[in-house]
């Protein structure tokens, strides 16, 4: 008996050791407590204050990690271009030609011809009254988000008659002092000037606020006026220098508000001739430096033809890429195709260029060059630039048309 009696005795001792074992390695596991879960920028927070979802975890269940949501690939836009008031108007149609098509994004007009384009509470526009209430900008941004359209907001940056001439100390003088005026277009700010630059910059920032996708920036550069008719101020810097200042500048104040794009415009023919980009401040080497985008305005019209006399007439052409083009309106798919050749050879040579291209391209008939330099626009020649943006190795674009009609039969159906 006294043997049997030290095994039992043993067996319990080795069952309460196994149970204290047991105890000791769920201590090893954290447990959660109600209201210590806090949610994040990137999930969603249904819980009433205080309370929390998550369940009390059991002896039996260990609750598993929340996922990391995986990071939205960005947008690779395919957009048209929309001006104030169609977007007070008109936006119902344009929506629903982007769910229709392979249109994914739009690009609406913030502020254009010297007005913000709704109730603006930026200081200085409220204050000088420039701004026109052509859209409910809430409205409108709830609307395309709700269908899951990328929005871009336009800004008409130093081509700004409004505060030009409500505020001329910012305007663009002649030598005489008196204001300069591009003809039926008005006075320009002067890009130089700071004031400029934080007024243009203080509504890119609201309107992110207000829940733009990127801010595009557009006339983002000196006017083409001959050096003796305008001036500026002594002893300024290269207008190359200051367009790229100034953008570097945006781009680092918009994302203290929000990580969103910052993009310009450009003109076509500054990767073609570096002299004309230095005349109106866009050297294609350094205006992508300190953006995300570039859209250079690749219209076919908009190219010099041979004609001897008429809208852009020169007798010869234009050379892009060391083809000479004497009816660039003609030639869609070549001019586009080209433009962006160069342009990629150009850039690719500035290693830390950050700027990816996404091209602005014709959805309008030029019926105002020489007769037999120009041809009607549709589905054939609006589908052969967008082709060649593909085959130049680009996958963005933009269609324009001033008036907001586009070509609906140039665009792929959306896919289902």
């Amino acid at each position: 008996m006294g043997k049997k009696l030290r095994i039992a005795a043993l067996l319990v001792i080795i069952a309460i050791l196994a149970t204290s074992c047991n105890f000791g390695a769920k201590s090893l596991v954290p447990s959660e407590t109600p209201g210590t879960t806090q949610p994040t920028d990137s999930t969603p927070d249904n819980n009433t204050p205080g309370e929390t979802n998550t369940p009390e975890p059991t002896p039996e269940s260990t609750p598993e990690p929340t996922p990391t949501p995986e990071a939205k690939e960005p947008i690779k836009v395919k957009a048209v271009y929309v001006t104030g008031p169609v977007a007070g108007t008109r936006i119902d149609k344009l929506i629903e030609l982007v769910e229709k098509t392979e249109l994914n994004s739009l690009v609406i007009d913030i502020k254009e011809g010297g007005y913000v384009n709704y109730e603006s509470n930026v200081p200085l526009v409220k204050e000088l009254g420039l701004y026109k209430k052509n859209y409910n900008v809430e409205e409108i941004l709830k609307k395309c988000h709700e269908k899951n359209i990328y929005v871009i907001g336009r800004i008409v940056v130093f081509r700004d008659d409004g505060l030009a001439t409500k505020k001329p100390e910012y305007a663009i003088k002649k030598p005489n002092g008196s204001l300069w005026k591009e003809g039926d277009h008005g006075a320009w700010t002067n890009p130089y000037l700071e004031g400029v630059q934080d007024y243009n910059i203080e509504i890119a920032k609201e309107a992110v606020r207000l829940g733009f996708d990127e801010i595009q920036y557009d006339y983002v550069r000196f006017p083409t006026a001959k050096a003796s008719e305008v001036y500026y101020g002594e002893n300024m810097p290269e207008k190359i220098n200051a367009i790229s200042d100034f953008l570097k500048k945006s781009a680092e104040e918009i994302k203290k508000v929000k990580d969103v794009p910052v993009s310009a415009d450009i003109f076509a023919i500054v990767a073609e001739s570096e002299r004309d980009g230095k005349t109106i401040g866009q050297h294609l080497e350094l205006v992508g430096l300190h953006i995300d985008y570039i859209s250079p305005m690749i219209y076919p019209s908009h190219y010099a033809n041979a004609a001897s006399k008429g809208p852009m007439s020169n007798g010869v052409g234009q050379k892009i890429n060391g083809v000479l083009f004497t009816a660039p309106d003609l030639k869609p798919y070549d001019v586009v195709y080209q433009t962006l050749l160069k342009t990629k050879e150009r850039i690719s040579a500035v290693p830390e260029y950050k700027a990816k291209v996404r091209p602005y391209l014709q959805d309008f008939t030029a019926s105002y060059l020489p007769t037999g330099y120009w041809q009607t626009y549709g589905p054939e020649q609006v589908r052969a630039q967008i082709q060649a943006v593909y085959d130049a190795g680009y996958e963005e674009w933009i269609l324009w048309n001033s008036k907001n009609i586009y070509t609906e039969g140039a665009l792929l159906p959306a896919e289902n």
